[in-house]
């Protein structure tokens, strides 16, 4: 027992000693970028590029003349991520016993490189990226190329197709990775969510300050499942209408290093139906993964998922998003109500329900501790579910290196209840419960 004791103490120790060189090594290479950027050596070129004031995401632009435009930006993440302080095993609504595979691991965790511009008028516009989630190692949708072609009418019709996100709640709206979690959403978010498809799509202001973005799509996430997997429905279909006061802006980010002086406002709404086939669901790894669940974290086309031996073959998923934010000087709070519909269940044998309804909300949080420099954040989620009341709640910080949102660095701590979501491009697991730990670099430029 006292080696035991001894051996697991050590343990422990190596854990926390290597947590602390982790977050050294990080905070060494951030504090020189930054020491770098107010003390340029004279031939820097960070003195006519102006990087205080560039724009995360707008990337470097390599071709610009009067036929066509090109741009590209990189972004990057690095993560380690510590789930030793969840429950060893889990057990389901069902009576089913799982173990837990509890990481603590560093990963060169995402990196995605975009290209984007127009083509003979800047109405016409092309993005094309290539994204590798490097914690999918080994899986089919590790590595993703798409993109996509858009067409701008005029302020109130832009016209696209190829791959997009569903706007079934508002981290889908476009603002991504401007969020307080590094490449995280909540639990109530990842729960209830679509994800990215093939389809069309139009958007638009309706009137000022006013938008929208209605779509059509193959099914609620293409990532992982080809085509030959997709029923031949073509009738996944989401809507989003926002309205945004004071300089919120379009694309309704989080949190506010901005410091808006005057109050700014988001009202939102999105609705969504899909018909939805066993064949066409993700990987439950996939980096995108927003596979139908219940909320005790079953995959609700998963074989014997209700434990009378029975599977659902297909069945028709209806979501309804209302959310609403509001941001001043430094501050910002998000509020967001979900409500999802599980209807027309077919299987190969009897289902002890007809149909299922779950309901839940996130809220989240933030201040700027030093202006433009340091955030800290809170987010809490919880779902009422049939079969499960999941919640979780975090806390964290985000270090803007430069002043802007090109370099941040975020330590987080979560905890979780019974958690029904979680892969390994996530930071929890499905049916965990207890505390993890991760801290994120990120770059975008």
């Amino acid at each position: 027992m006292g080696e035991t004791g001894n051996d697991n103490c050590e343990k422990h120790k190596m854990k926390i000693r290597f947590l602390f060189i982790i977050i050294g090594l990080c905070t060494g290479c951030l504090q020189a970028l930054a020491q770098i950027q107010s003390n340029p050596p004279e031939d820097d070129t960070t003195r006519t590029t102006g990087i205080s004031e560039h724009r995360a995401g707008s990337g470097f632009l390599l071709v610009n003349n009067k036929n066509a435009t090109l741009s590209f930006s990189p972004y990057i993440t690095i993560r380690y991520l510590n789930q030793s302080g969840f429950d060893d095993t889990y057990t389901d609504y069902f009576g089913r016993t799982s173990t837990l595979d509890k990481r603590n691991d560093l990963q060169f965790q995402k990196v995605t490189l975009y290209f984007k511009g127009w083509l003979a008028t800047p109405k016409f516009r092309y993005f094309v990226y290539v994204w590798t989630s490097n914690s999918n190692q080994g899986l089919g949708a590790q590595v993703v190329i798409g993109g996509n072609l858009q067409y701008q009418i005029n302020k109130y019709l832009d016209v696209g197709a190829g791959i997009g996100p569903l706007p079934t709640t508002r981290s889908l709206y476009g603002q991504w990775p401007f969020w307080l979690r590094q490449d995280a959403r909540p639990m109530a978010d990842e729960y209830f969510r679509g994800s990215f498809t093939s389809g069309i799509w139009a958007q638009g202001e309706i009137v000022e300050n006013v938008y929208y973005k209605t779509m059509l799509g193959n099914n609620l996430s293409q990532l992982g499942v080809d085509a030959g997997q997709m029923d031949n429905k073509f009738d996944t279909w989401s809507t989003a209408l926002w309205w945004v006061t004071g300089d919120y802006g379009r694309l309704a980010p989080y949190g506010d290093p901005e410091n808006h002086e005057k109050v700014a406002t988001l009202l939102a709404g999105s609705f969504t139906r899909s018909t939805e086939t066993a064949q066409s669901q993700p990987g439950s790894d996939a980096p995108e993964n927003s596979q139908i669940r219940l909320s005790d974290g079953t995959g609700l086309f998963n074989g014997n998922a209700f434990g009378n031996g029975s599977q659902v073959l297909e069945a028709t998923y209806q979501m309804m998003d209302i959310n609403g934010g509001l941001k001043y000087k430094g501050f910002s709070l998000d509020l967001e109500f979900y409500m999802r519909w599980i209807s027309n269940l077919k299987s190969n044998g009897q289902l002890p329900v007809s149909r299922l309804f779950d309901k839940g909300f996130t809220a989240q949080a933030s201040g700027m501790v030093v202006p433009k420099k340091l955030m800290a954040y809170a987010t809490g989620s919880y779902i009422d579910g049939e079969y499960g009341k999941p919640w979780e709640v975090t806390a964290g910080l985000n270090w803007f290196v430069m002043g802007n949102r090109i370099i941040r660095i975020n330590p987080e701590v979560m905890f979780v209840d019974r958690s029904p979501v979680g892969y390994f491009s996530y930071p929890t697991l499905v049916g965990a419960k207890g505390t993890a730990f991760m801290i994120n670099v990120e770059l975008f430029w």
